[in-house]
C-alpha cells in the first residue's frame, strides 16, 4: 500500500502536467463531450450542496479550502466575505485559480501551493475538502480527520468516493495497473467504515450523495 506522501505526488504530477488541460476546460464554461458535462454538472451541485452547510455571511471567519483547484469554490466562499486559504499541491492548478478569481476578491483569498493539510497553513473556522481527499487509503484519510479538527473552531465538510460497483472496479483496475502508470487512483470508502475507524472521536453526519452520470460523490460533515 503507498502511503500519504507517495499518493501526494502522483496527485501533484496528475493535476499539474498529466490533465490540467483537461481539468482547467473542465472546470470553465468551454463545450465539452456528454460524459464531461455530466461530470461538470455533478461537481457544481456538490458545490452548492457543501457550502450550503456554512452560513450565508461568513464575514470575520477564516475558511480553507483544501485543494482548492481552479478556485471555483475559494471564489464563492470570498463573496460571502470570508477570508480565504486556497491550498493546492499542483501549482499550475494555483496559476489558473489566481488568474480566474476577479480583481476585487484577491483580498480575500491567499494562494498557497503545497499540502492543504499542512499545519503551517494555521487554524481555520471550517475546512471545505472538496474530492480532494478521495485519493487516500483509509489509514491516511482518518489520519487527516482525526489531525484538521484541532485546528478547526466549527465544522470541516468534505467528500468520499462511495462504495459503488463501479469505482470499486475501477479501484481494482488501478491496483492492478502497469507501475509506470503514476496516476491516482480513487479509493472508494464506506462512511461506516470510516466512523468505526475513528471510535467516536469525531460526529460524522450523512450530508448525501450527488450523482450525475459519471460524477458521483458522498459528502460528509465533520465536528469534534
Amino acid at each position: 500500500m503507498i502511503n500519504y506522501s507517495q499518493t501526494l505526488s502522483r496527485v501533484e504530477t496528475y493535476f499539474d502536467k498529466t490533465a490540467l488541460k483537461t481539468w482547467e476546460r473542465l472546470t470553465s464554461k468551454a463545450p465539452v463531450s456528454r460524459v464531461r458535462e455530466s461530470v461538470r454538472r455533478g461537481r457544481d451541485d456538490m458545490r452548492m450542496k457543501l457550502i450550503s452547510q456554512l452560513p450565508s455571511d461568513l464575514s470575520g471567519a477564516k475558511v480553507l479550502d483544501a485543494g482548492c483547484g481552479t478556485g471555483q469554490l475559494s471564489e464563492e466562499l470570498a463573496l460571502r466575505g470570508c477570508q480565504v486559504v486556497a491550498a493546492d499541491i499542483s501549482p499550475s492548478l494555483v496559476n489558473v485559480a489566481q488568474s480566474r478569481i476577479p480583481n476585487h476578491l484577491h483580498k480575500n483569498i491567499e494562494f498557497i501551493t503545497g499540502d492543504m493539510i499542512n499545519p503551517k497553513l494555521g487554524n481555520f473556522d471550517f475546512v471545505i475538502a472538496m474530492d480532494s481527499l478521495i485519493y487516500y487509503s483509509k489509514r491516511d484519510l482518518t489520519s487527516l480527520l482525526v489531525e484538521l479538527p484541532s485546528r478547526t473552531s466549527h465544522s470541516i465538510y468534505f467528500t468520499l468516493a462511495p462504495k459503488t460497483m463501479l469505482l470499486m472496479m475501477m479501484w481494482y483496475l488501478g491496483k492492478i495497473a502497469p507501475k509506470g502508470d503514476r496516476s491516482p487512483v480513487m479509493v472508494p470508502q464506506s462512511l461506516k467504515a470510516i466512523s468505526r475507524e475513528l471510535d467516536a472521536k469525531l460526529q460524522l453526519s450523512d450530508l448525501g450523495v450527488i450523482n450525475s452520470g459519471f460524477y458521483i460523490s458522498h459528502a460528509i460533515g465533520c465536528r469534534k
